[in-house]
């Protein structure tokens, strides 16, 4: 499934954003991207995302982010482009955990991509962006991951 989404120009939370327990997130609300020029972008709500699957985001930079619900509860975003490949397939991969860290392997190739870091757990010169995550609830409550964009 690929999202429309709606950029936000804030580059910061809003007044009164306050911080949801780690690995939490409200049922209801908007999950947002940390976009790489610093604003956010409304994505889907926290109830489109499965554990285990991923969505497709496009960027307003013309990008893909591929968003990931894990099996703690926390929601992640990555680049959605296989760098082995070049396709745009990260949101299609098989989800798992090593070491406890949950990460997507790529349905071509398998490399697999730590949803946290970015970083590609078989080659360690190898990585996709990761972006920060929150989502923003009717009481305009945030649950933030932080990312780490390329």
């Amino acid at each position: 499934m690929t999202l429309t989404a709606t950029a936000t120009t804030t580059t910061a939370p809003a007044p009164g954003v306050a911080a949801a327990p780690a690995g939490a997130h409200p049922k209801t609300g908007t999950v947002e991207i940390r976009c790489p020029d610093g604003g956010w972008l409304a994505v889907c709500g926290p109830d489109d995302l499965t554990p285990g699957r991923g969505v497709a985001a496009l960027l307003p930079d013309g990008s893909q982010a591929a968003l990931f619900l894990d099996r703690a509860g926390r929601i992640h975003a990555i680049g959605n482009r296989d760098p082995f490949t070049g396709a745009q397939v990260l949101s299609r991969g098989l989800t798992g955990s090593a070491a406890g860290r949950p990460f997507v392997a790529s349905p071509l190739l398998k490399q697999r991509f730590d949803l946290a870091t970015g970083d590609c757990l078989d080659d360690p010169e190898v990585s996709v962006p990761a972006y920060g995550v929150r989502v923003r609830g009717p009481e305009r409550k945030a649950a933030q991951s932080a990312g780490r964009a390329h």
